[in-house]
């Protein structure tokens, strides 16, 4: 009967080379400690703001949801104003960027031309189904400077939060 050779599970530390000096922590020394300065106020505000991570659908449910309550907003406040409704887009569109996940950003450029066209049902003028879909067409050519940059803010959070992802990673 053969009999296998077990060995103990390796978690990650390695032995020293024999004859290298061990690190300070080895032989028993301590480290002075490191003074820390606290974290200037405006990081200290940021840490209490939720952080939530969001996947793909997630987000688009997030910014569709935001969207069509934002128009539903304007059109009730501001008498379906298309201006407000672009200007309350570019924030949802980079907290949607920001929100999501590292494997997930990709779709955030993606997420947010959808949802900008989703508020626009409730800002779109005309009455009946096809005055409604003309008020759409009509409101997402003349508005298409605002989705623009709201496509834009996000693809370019995302991109920026990839490469800070990649630094981190790399040696």
């Amino acid at each position: 009967m053969e009999h296998y050779r077990t060995r103990p599970p390796h978690n990650g530390t390695r032995r020293a080379a024999p004859g290298a000096p061990l690190p300070a922590q080895a032989r028993g020394e301590r480290r002075p400690p490191v003074a820390r300065r606290p974290p200037p106020p405006v990081v200290r505000t940021l840490r209490r703001l939720p952080n939530p991570r969001l996947t793909g659908l997630g987000g688009g449910l997030f910014c569709m949801a935001v969207m069509f309550l934002l128009g539903c907003l304007d059109a009730l406040l501001f008498g379906s104003s298309l201006t407000a409704y672009g200007v309350l887009f570019l924030p949802v569109c980079v907290l949607t960027a920001v929100w999501l996940r590292r494997g997930d950003l990709l779709t955030a450029p993606i997420i947010v031309p959808i949802a900008f066209a989703t508020g626009l049902v409730a800002v779109a003028d005309g009455g009946g189904v096809s005055g409604r879909l003309m008020g759409l067409f009509t409101a997402l050519a003349t508005q298409a400077g605002w989705l623009y940059a709201g496509t834009l803010a996000a693809g370019l959070v995302a991109l920026i939060r990839r490469i800070l992802l990649v630094r981190r990673r790399s040696p």
